[in-house]
């Protein structure tokens, strides 16, 4: 059997990114110039190629400006889901700011969207064991279903001891959190859910990891990207540390290559066709 797997888009903006938090204030956004609705629109056309549905997490502050593009996801089957309002981590966020924040940003995606808005993701993957009190929240404003862990580590985010695969960590009646797809070798958990490590890795490794997931875990995969991360031609950053900029920028010119290769090597769909119907466990 054939297993199926998730395919999401983080919809933000190149000046978006957490990296760049210390060097382009959220006050200077709606001056910079936008990109975003041109990459998306070239990846639905992508997917379109392919057939493929999809899940777009998407920020609130590029829906109010977008809110064709929106209409266009949905139009195309694709599902909408939420990445917060303004790509606030939440470890700089109280609970009642985190839940008037995705409760806003819900609202505001299904108004415009004139759909259901099931999914969430947490900017740069920043629910961990210190903010757990975060999938209460995102329960309690309506959300189904969060994709926010990462279960590695990692020097900006990640949760380690996480489970590995879909779990329940309030109890099945509670909120169901997909962390992003990690495989295991050698007792080690490495990455391979998309983001910096897909541009920077050989496609081979991402591949045979992808596998083995499906083939030894019988498990779905969840993987992920931005929009940015197929716009080699961006406005580059200046003043960045050398760290940033190679997660910022490598092999942005490969990226679009590398992700048609990756969605005719796989089966995809959209995360809640994928994971909101299977039977799902906790992870190991």
């Amino acid at each position: 059997m054939v297993i199926t797997n998730a395919m999401t888009v983080d919809v933000e903006d190149y000046f978006q990114v957490s990296a760049f938090e210390g060097h382009i204030s959220r006050d200077d956004w709606a001056t910079l110039p936008c990109r975003v609705e041109r990459n998306c629109d070239r990846i639905l056309a992508l997917f379109d190629e392919r057939d493929i549905k999809a899940t777009f997490f998407v920020l609130g502050w590029v829906a109010e400006r977008y809110p064709q593009l929106i209409q266009r996801i949905v139009a195309g089957g694709h599902e909408l889901a939420s990445h917060g309002y303004e790509h606030v981590r939440v470890t700089y966020q109280k609970p009642a700011e985190f839940y008037d924040d995705a409760s806003r940003t819900k609202k505001l995606l299904e108004d415009i969207g004139s759909c259901p808005v099931n999914g969430y993701r947490a900017a740069s993957y920043s629910i961990d064991a210190k903010n757990l009190w975060a999938l209460e929240e995102l329960q309690r404003a309506g959300y189904v279903y969060s994709s926010s862990i990462y279960p590695i580590r990692h020097d900006l985010y990640g949760m380690p001891q996480a489970p590995r695969f879909a779990f329940h960590p309030n109890g099945r009646d509670g909120i169901l959190e997909i962390p992003v797809t990690t495989v295991t070798l050698f007792h080690q958990r490495l990455p391979c859910g998309g983001g910096g490590y897909f541009r920077l890795l050989p496609y081979h490794f991402f591949r045979w990891a992808l596998r083995r997931v499906n083939n030894r875990d019988y498990k779905p995969c969840i993987f992920y990207f931005h929009p940015w991360e197929i716009d080699p031609g961006q406005p580059r950053q200046t003043g960045l540390g050398m760290k940033t900029r190679i997660r910022h920028y490598i092999n942005l010119a490969r990226m679009e290559r590398r992700l048609r290769v990756l969605l005719s090597d796989f089966r995809w769909d959209r995360v809640d066709r994928v994971f909101l119907d299977a039977s799902v466990g906790k992870g190991d």
